[in-house]
């Protein structure tokens, strides 16, 4: 009898190892608020993925700790290819960042693609006086300011601190918000009235006139806003700071998921609907097959690492 059962527990095992993958759906954290660059870029590959695999794939922003929460999470799920996770470079920036991120971003998850990419925005109330960014620059050096970010280890939070700490020794206030969204809503209400983040979460506002682009950390201007100087027209050269977005995967994940799961992203990136939506938001897509991503990823880790330490940013 006992010899019946366990053939048949084997047979039922058998069979669900066998179930082609995904035989059912597919949950995806995103590592921050509503709103965001990495919220935006979720929702848009998100239906993409669903429509390729024949599953639906569940969107669920898990906030905390920079994205740290939603890293760990993802780091710990079971390896089968429905738990992925949807970061920003933060994921780069925060194990250096943070005493204990809780994660080594290069051995405890897979990096699927590094979809997209935009310039981080310095930016402001449009009711606050400074027009230009030199303007900002002798108000933060006269006052006692405080400015926004998307999250400490963010790229916005870092290029800030390089521009207003290392470059212009401004004795500025960090203030980290969970998020672009709840970034920009602190910025239009004036608290505070400065603030740094990649351009999809501000665009619509700036675009109203509701808040004013100073500056952006591209290699050239923006056609969203082809009147915004980029910081290194401004004498800021080697400022090129991006923020990107990315999915990944846990670590053991099989190679032949991770490949597929890259193949549609690949394809969904030429799709002409995503191609329009991602340039009006100032996007640039980025997806590269495997290989060339983990690479990508390795050398951002090393790249922010040394930004961290140069200008001595902290985990607020």
């Amino acid at each position: 009898m006992n010899k019946m059962l366990a053939a048949v527990l084997l047979f039922f095992s058998a069979c669900a190892l066998a179930q082609p993958y995904p035989s059912k759906p597919i949950r995806m954290l995103v590592a921050f608020a509503p709103g965001g660059p990495v919220d935006i870029i979720a929702r848009l590959i998100g239906p993409k993925l669903s429509e390729a695999l024949g599953q639906p794939v569940v969107i669920e922003n898990k906030l905390g700790a920079s994205g740290n929460v939603a890293t760990g999470d993802v780091a710990r799920a079971a390896p089968d290819g429905y738990t992925l996770l949807a970061h920003s470079s933060a994921y780069a920036v925060n194990p250096t960042l943070f005493s204990n991120a809780g994660y080594d971003p290069v051995k405890d998850l897979i990096a699927v693609s590094v979809v997209a990419q935009q310039a981080n925005i310095v930016l402001v109330n449009a009711s606050f006086p400074a027009k230009t960014l030199e303007e900002l620059r002798k108000s933060m050096l006269s006052s006692k300011l405080a400015f926004a970010s998307p999250g400490a280890g963010t790229t916005p939070h870092l290029t800030a601190v390089n521009l207003f700490h290392l470059q212009w020794k401004a004795d500025v206030t960090h203030i980290p918000f969970k998020g672009a969204g709840p970034a920009v809503a602190g910025l239009l209400s004036g608290e505070p009235p400065i603030g740094c983040m990649a351009g999809s979460g501000p665009m619509s506002n700036i675009k109203a006139g509701k808040l004013r682009a100073l500056a952006v950390s591209s290699s050239r201007r923006l056609s969203q806003m082809p009147d915004v100087p980029t910081l290194n027209e401004l004498g800021y050269p080697g400022m090129e700071d991006y923020t990107w977005v990315g999915l990944f995967a846990p670590a053991g994940t099989p190679q032949a998921i991770v490949q597929r799961l890259n193949d549609i992203v690949l394809k969904a990136m030429q799709a002409p609907d995503l191609k329009e939506r991602l340039d009006g938001l100032a996007f640039e897509p980025t997806a590269q097959p495997l290989r060339e991503t983990a690479e990508y990823v390795k050398a951002e880790v090393a790249k922010w690492a040394k930004v961290v330490k140069e200008t001595g940013a902290k985990a607020d």
